[in-house]
């Protein structure tokens, strides 16, 4: 049975190589700020692991307190040795289920190589089968052009005229205000 821990600065310099490995460089927040992030609250590292086994499978970054009570799913995987296996759809209840106290949990959909359009449609299908719903925005991470689903918990109200604002918060608790500017650029629809 699979599980899920609150990680810690040990953890989160273990898994930033995986993060280097799993996303692309223009979408990484810098580890100090994650670190400083998590030394205050407002990141989390989760990780997955097998109940029997103590194996650790997977992991949730997520930015997780801002002034309007929404958590971003920053990054999530599954360790790469066991993809494909079904083990992702366990992880993402389990961080839904850990998440259920926010307003809703946030996810991005962002592919930097244009050509790809094949794992934009998968994450699409991915996050609707657990009830995220695509957010109307114009939005931008690190140049590319990124999607934003939202996944609506405790009684969430109209989301897309105050996205802008939900995501520049979540995400200046990690940037710099030079950074942020460069890295998110965000508007409703």
């Amino acid at each position: 049975m699979l599980q899920i821990r609150k990680g810690g600065h040990r953890d989160l310099e273990r898994y930033y190589t995986v993060f280097e490995i799993d996303f692309d460089e223009k979408e990484l927040l810098p580890k100090l700020g994650l670190h400083t992030a998590i030394s205050k609250g407002d990141a989390e590292l989760l990780i997955v692991y097998d109940e029997e086994s103590k194996i650790e499978l997977g992991y949730a970054l997520t930015l997780c307190r801002g002034v309007y009570g929404y958590a971003l799913l920053k990054y999530f995987a599954v360790l790469p040795w066991y993809r494909g296996k079904g083990l992702g759809a366990q992880a993402m209840r389990l961080v839904n289920r850990y998440y259920a106290d926010k307003q809703g949990l946030l996810a991005e959909l962002v592919v930097f190589d244009p050509e790809d359009k094949d794992t934009l449609r998968k994450l699409r299908k991915f996050f609707t089968r657990f009830g995220y719903e695509l957010i109307p925005c114009d939005y931008r991470l690190g140049g590319a052009p990124a999607e934003l689903m939202v996944k609506p918990l405790e009684g969430s109200a109209e989301l897309a005229p105050v996205i802008h604002r939900v995501v520049r918060d979540l995400y200046s608790r990690v940037l710099g205000p030079s950074r942020l500017e460069k890295m998110v650029e965000i508007r409703r629809a």
